[in-house]
């Protein structure tokens, strides 16, 4: 197996007493997607920085291609960076913002301008050539930044948050965008977000970040499958989270709900055993909503009762009380909805019981 092309070893980052990222470690595969993903203040931003030279770390280290970058200055590192915001020089045409870092890099002006035509086609800007970037929508001005940032054909490009500023159409179809411009170029990228939609559209693998450390690195689907913590369960997806305690020897299989109705489970925190008080996730869309209770149900027959019913187009979105009274979310499709289930009405829940896991409390 070939060595990882960029390698995050061991970073940390204080600032005084605070620590900003506690020894996060990563590898990541030339031509690879990897996305950073957390809330705000969870250390992605810190640690892109640190790569991309702007900050140095209080230990650790980075290399690239098996060499460490942490003693190159930010300009001598042939990294392409993309920021929130657009950063495009105002007195420049978009052609010569693009040539820009081809002039500072001092090539033939041929090649300058084969290259800059190259790059304006790629994102879809080959008529703007010309135009300052105040002509330009917000999406536009971004497609130039991405342009101007590949122009000189970085092995890695480092972006931070860079469509956060759009709105949401926007954001969607520039989603769309990058991915057709990575599938192009095959360039290493490192992105940050704390958009769990974006990093779901957009990633080969996600690491997700919390409280300066990495909680969890994946693809979305095993992320959202199985998520390692429930931090990593609440942040990627939306779930449903019901006491239980754990029962059986070292933990099981087994819980138990609050009003002593047993409960089957697919996975469950290692730390915890019997008699260990948990949290059992369920997401929405993975419950089943009936006006009866089924006898060919793998898992469930909880009963509640339905609070609120909405209809969402393709989708209903329940909102039912359990015995203890803890609101849970169902989310089906109208296919399989049961017109009886207003509100007010008694409903049965049923699911696989693969789906269910235990966290700590």
């Amino acid at each position: 197996m070939s060595a990882p092309f960029l390698q995050i070893q061991r970073l940390r980052k204080t600032y005084d007493q605070v620590v900003a990222i506690d020894h996060v470690s990563l590898d990541i595969k030339k031509g690879e997607f990897m996305t950073f993903l957390g809330p705000s203040g969870s250390g992605k931003s810190t640690t892109l920085y640190i790569v991309a030279g702007f900050q140095s770390p209080t230990e650790g280290r980075v290399l690239l291609d098996g060499k460490s970058l942490l003693s190159v200055a930010p300009n001598r590192r042939n990294i392409g960076m993309v920021f929130q915001r657009y950063t495009l020089f105002p007195h420049l045409t978009v052609g010569e913002n693009v040539a820009f870092p081809l002039r500072v890099r001092r090539l033939p002006d041929a090649q300058v301008k084969s290259k800059v035509e190259q790059m304006l086609k790629l994102v879809h800007l080959a008529d703007c050539r010309d135009r300052m970037p105040d002509q330009l929508s917000g999406g536009m001005q971004q497609r130039v930044a991405i342009a101007r940032a590949l122009a000189y054909d970085p092995p890695v490009l480092l972006m931070d948050e860079p469509l956060s500023a759009l709105d949401k159409k926007l954001r969607e179809e520039l989603q769309t965008e990058l991915r057709r411009i990575h599938q192009q170029t095959g360039v290493t990228i490192l992105y940050v977000t704390h958009d769990q939609e974006e990093a779901l559209r957009l990633s080969d693998r996600i690491a997700v970040f919390n409280k300066g450390r990495i909680e969890q690195v994946g693809s979305g689907e095993e992320l959202y499958a199985k998520p390692a913590s429930r931090f990593v369960a609440s942040f990627i997806g939306n779930s449903n989270f019901l006491p239980v305690t754990l029962a059986g020897s070292n933990g099981a299989s087994q819980a138990v709900f609050p009003n002593g109705k047993p409960v089957s489970v697919g996975g469950f925190d290692h730390a915890l055993n019997a008699g260990d008080n948990g949290a059992l996730m369920l997401r929405p869309e993975q419950i089943r909503i009936r006006a009866q209770p089924s006898a060919e149900a793998a898992e469930g027959g909880l009963q509640v009762v339905v609070r609120d019913v909405t209809y969402l187009g393709d989708t209903m979105h329940y909102a039912v009380a359990t015995p203890w009274e803890q609101e849970i979310a169902v989310r089906t499709s109208i296919s399989s909805r049961e017109p009886s289930l207003a509100i007010g009405a008694r409903a049965w829940l049923d699911w696989e019981h693969e789906s269910a896991r235990v966290f700590a409390a």
